[in-house]
């Protein structure tokens, strides 16, 4: 009989994750997808015996609660969503050992916006176009392809032999914002030269608030205007009238699209191409900063070269 897991309230969009996503079908509308914060949803994974790869749970806000119907190793990272188990507290950040019959609970975050819960064995549902990370828009992937529902079953893989308990050392976690500020590490590009020098300047220098209207597909931020370069402004008509019109070509992830006056950071859920520039990139090491951001609290980006953000990448991994 196949292990699973007993989904007794879902939470506020908790879906299942896998890395590296879907590949390979983003030409076909289906991003990647995938956790949101990498870095906390690895450490989960290992801290049970898993790959740091391999199927866990991404919750957002407000956590479900889970009945377990065998004995398995839990994990819980990420924002601290009080965790507990058979309401007693659940320490974060380290191996914990449920029981069958156990219930996890996570309530409302009290700091940073997503938790990743990992289960020795991993999620087993049936992967779709070769992953079983959820698109929710698209109903593509986890369970059903949506967000876990309340009565679901969930399977579970098989466990591994038990390891020993570990921990996460303090400064090995993420460092979450303890003043609802984060800085972000972002790239020019790919299109920088449709904006006057001191619009970029200006993006580098400013506070940029996240608006409550983000979500996977993007982040929708409020600032300063920008200004353009000659080449936004005079231009052939099929580039369109707006000057962050662009023709239509391929968005890179973590692109920072200028959709008129609107800066919207592409991320894991996001499309693959349109007709908007996208004047910077960010830095795939920083990816684990937006997905714990919440609304309204502020971002300050600060420039780095590709080469130190592909060192950054390399010292996350």
């Amino acid at each position: 009989m196949t292990a699973v897991i007993e989904v007794v309230k879902p939470g506020l969009e908790t879906g299942i994750q896998e890395l590296p996503g879907r590949i390979g079908f983003w030409e076909q509308g289906f991003p990647p997808s995938g956790p949101m914060d990498l870095w906390s949803f690895r450490l989960a994974n290992l801290l049970v015996g898993n790959d740091r790869d391999q199927a866990a749970l991404e919750c957002q806000l407000i956590g479900p609660s889970l009945r377990f119907t065998d004995d398995r190793l839990v994990a819980v990272t990420g924002a601290d969503m009080v965790p507990k188990l058979d309401g007693g507290a659940l320490p974060m950040w380290q191996t914990v050992p449920v029981r069958r019959g156990q219930t996890l609970e996570l309530a409302a975050a009290r700091r940073g916006m997503r938790s990743y819960i990992a289960i020795s064995g991993g999620i087993a549902t049936e992967p779709v176009l070769g992953s079983r990370a959820t698109f929710h828009m698209a109903g593509v992937g986890g369970m059903n392809g949506y967000a876990l529902k309340a009565e679901q079953r969930v399977p579970l893989g098989g466990a591994r032999p038990a390891s020993s308990p570990m921990t996460v050392l303090e400064d090995r976690r993420p460092a979450f914002s303890t003043d609802k500020s984060w800085t972000i590490e972002c790239v020019l590009g790919p299109n920088d030269d449709w904006l006057a020098p001191e619009a970029i300047a200006m993006f580098f220098a400013s506070p940029w608030t996240v608006q409550s209207r983000s979500n996977r597909t993007g982040m929708r931020l409020t600032g300063p205007h920008f200004t353009f370069a000659p080449r936004a402004t005079d231009k052939r008509p099929e580039h369109g009238q707006d000057p962050s019109n662009i023709l239509d070509h391929g968005y890179p992830l973590g692109a920072v699209n200028l959709a008129g006056q609107t800066p919207i950071i592409l991320v894991n859920d996001a499309p693959s191409t349109g007709g908007f520039i996208n004047p910077f990139t960010v830095a795939s090491a920083a990816f684990w900063k937006l997905g714990q951001a919440l609304p309204n609290e502020i971002l300050r980006f600060t420039r780095v070269t590709v080469e130190e953000a592909q060192d950054l990448r390399r010292q996350l991994d």
